[in-house]
């Protein structure tokens, strides 16, 4: 096989491929024992019959489609091999001359990923934090724990700081529009949680159960939701329910109820191991993260535009999926964002595929480079651990699947690349 290659540009790729009489052979070897085990021929034993004999009795037009399908393919993805490319699309064939399983010349344009250059990244150092629970986290998560395990007492008379209220409200604009997201039926308001718009739950304070009250707020600037950010909003609340909350005494009995604690002293020391062990998780991929950005920042990975449209499309596709469990629509998502969908294509996807495409070649590299796998073992540990894991059915059948393997084994992968860079980053 003699392959030419054309630069056409950093992400296509010509390749003329020119293949030998020989090689044709043993090709045409192969596709006839694919037709042999098809065809019935009188005084042999199906799949049995010699290969002249074979050829002579199948059509020859259509021996000829499926010899130039899998020679085509199978050279093609050699000069692959021996080039170093990797494609990103669907190549562009064309046969440029053809005699029947004596000569065959076409040419392969494809779109690929370009040479990517690489940083000095074992010169990259980058200091890994680690983290410590001070006395205030403990005592939050102490707090947290006394409003989950308080008991909840109904009591008439008007609410104050510290209470329970169950409410049904809905919000209006200036035109007397509902608003979306501006409104709960039976919901439990904690007074004093500040999980409301400022201003929100000191309107409130004060009313008792079967009381009504209106009162207009202005959402803050820097609300989440952009189409309700500095929105004047009328609310209409109703109380139905009043309720004080008794947070029990932190001794020992309330360890006890807890968790397997005797102590407070023991609860307390559980808290502080698993807060730390959180915040060291979070503080690991952090470092990861900015380690990895660090690293892509400084290389040069040319993409080609399809394969950034189509890591756009792709998480276009998550997104739309992720706001149906959230019951949103995507037009009402875009409204919140105050975008077009062709800003928020351009102004967050893009940037957003960009990067994370960079990212991933650029572990690939780096992982090619380092001589770096996942062995069978490795992966069958994994596949193992996590079938102990999911015990449903669905799951254990998703498990099996070879594309779930493959992306299983790409994130080992990738585990072993960023850990082999964290040891980099963080040596002496």
């Amino acid at each position: 096989m003699q392959v030419t290659r054309t630069t056409i540009s950093e992400t296509e790729v010509n390749l003329e491929i020119v293949l030998e009489a020989a090689e044709l052979q043993k090709m045409k070897t192969h596709v006839l024992t694919h037709f042999r085990s098809r065809v019935k021929l009188a005084g042999f034993r199906q799949g049995k019959a010699p290969l002249e004999i074979v050829e002579k009795n199948v059509d020859q037009s259509l021996l000829q489609t499926e010899f130039l399908e899998e020679a085509i393919q199978t050279f093609y993805v050699r000069a692959l091999d021996q080039e170093k490319i990797r494609p990103v699309d669907r190549p562009e064939v064309n046969i440029r001359k053809f005699v029947p399983f004596t000569t065959l010349e076409f040419v392969v344009n494809v779109t690929v990923v370009g040479d990517i250059k690489l940083p000095d990244y074992k010169k990259i150092k980058q200091q890994k934090p680690s983290v410590k629970a001070a006395a205030k986290d403990v005592e939050e998560v102490i707090a947290g724990l006394q409003k989950r395990l308080a008991e909840k007492k109904d009591v008439e008379r008007a609410a104050v700081s510290g209470d329970q209220v169950w409410i049904d409200f809905n919000g209006v604009d200036a035109k007397g529009q509902p608003v979306k997201g501006a409104d709960g039926k039976d919901y439990p308001l904690a007074l004093g949680s500040n999980t409301f718009i400022p201003g929100f739950e000191d309107n409130v304070i004060g009313m008792s159960a079967g009381e009504e009250k209106t009162f207009t707020l202005t959402f803050p600037k820097e609300y989440g939701v952009r189409a309700l950010a500095n929105k004047k909003v009328t609310f209409t609340v109703n109380v139905t329910k009043v309720q004080e909350v008794i947070e029990p005494k932190v001794d020992d009995a309330f360890a006890a109820q807890a968790g397997p604690f005797k102590t407070v002293t023991e609860l307390k020391a559980d808290i502080k191991r698993q807060v730390e062990q959180e915040r060291q998780y979070e503080s690991d991929r952090n470092f990861e993260a900015e380690l990895l950005r660090e690293i892509a920042s400084q290389s040069t990975v040319p993409l080609p535009e399809s394969l950034i449209e189509d890591q756009i499309e792709s998480s276009l596709k998550e997104l739309k999926q992720n706001l149906v469990y959230r019951g949103q629509t995507f037009p009402e998502f875009l409204e919140a964002e105050g975008k077009t969908e062709e800003e928020y294509r351009a102004e967050i996807m893009r940037p957003q595929a960009i990067e994370r495409l960079t990212a991933s070649l650029v572990l690939a590299e780096i992982a090619d480079s380092e001589g770096i796998s996942v062995t069978p073992e490795e992966l069958e540990i994994r596949m193992q651990l996590l079938k102990g894991q999911y015990q449903d059915k669905a799951m254990q059948a998703e498990l099996e699947k070879p594309e779930t393997r493959r992306d299983i084994a790409n994130r080992m992968l990738t585990e072993k690349t960023i850990q082999k860079l964290a040891e980099y980053a963080t040596s002496e």
